[in-house]
């Protein structure tokens, strides 16, 4: 019952070891640059600097990001940033909007909340807006 007892302690401080060193492992990212485009699913921060009623730089959103809200239309990250933090960058790419200097050879996230290619979209959210009020 030692033996068997020792084994599990040895087993459970090499995996612990193992899962703490994958915090400290460090590559490469797998591209050199990421650049996004799309609408509030994509938006990181680009509407907080437009004239337009489509924001999300207040609470709830954010609410689960670690800086707080900052522009995306999401309580946390949005599929940028889990797709920079797969491919290995560091920090999330930046909105266009606030992005500056070398910053932008990294990559530049274009998205806009209501953005589309017909001269109808995001209407919908004025319309309801007035409605509302």
């Amino acid at each position: 019952m030692n033996s068997c007892l020792r084994t599990w302690i040895m087993l459970s401080m090499l995996l612990f070891i193992i899962m703490k060193s994958q915090k400290f492992v460090k590559g490469e990212p797998l591209v050199p640059c990421l650049f996004f485009m799309g609408s509030s699913t994509f938006d990181n921060g680009n509407n907080n600097f437009l004239v337009t009623k489509a924001k999300s730089n207040y609470l709830p959103y954010g609410i689960d990001y670690p800086d707080g809200p900052t522009g995306r239309f999401s309580n946390g990250r949005n599929i940028p940033d889990f797709l920079a933090q797969f491919l290995r960058f560091d920090n999330p790419i930046p909105p266009f909007a606030s992005a500056r200097g070398l910053e932008i050879l990294r990559g530049v996230n274009y998205a806009s909340g209501q953005a589309g290619i017909r001269d109808e979209t995001g209407f919908q959210v004025v319309i309801l807006q007035c409605c509302l009020i």
